[in-house]
């Protein structure tokens, strides 16, 4: 597949559009979550967590998220 560079957006192609109402989008919009479901999954602790500051709550999510991307890893080993 190649790759092409764009200055801007308008100098995009339109991508592969189903208008609404078209028997496709239901089984398109499907897929779509299901792939987004199995790959993308959020995966914190259960329960409230309660946080000083914004910049402690960022530092948390971000502990949670490498502890996902690290058992993603291992996972495919």
């Amino acid at each position: 597949m190649p790759l092409h560079k764009f200055r801007s957006v308008e100098e995009m192609e339109p991508g592969p559009w189903l208008p609404a109402g078209h028997p496709a989008l239901a089984r398109a919009i499907r897929g779509v979550w299901a792939f987004g479901t199995r790959t993308l999954r959020p995966q914190f602790p259960p329960g409230l967590h309660r946080h000083r500051s914004f910049e402690e709550a960022e530092a948390c999510a971000e502990a949670w998220e490498r502890e996902r991307f690290r058992r993603a890893r291992r996972a495919a080993r």
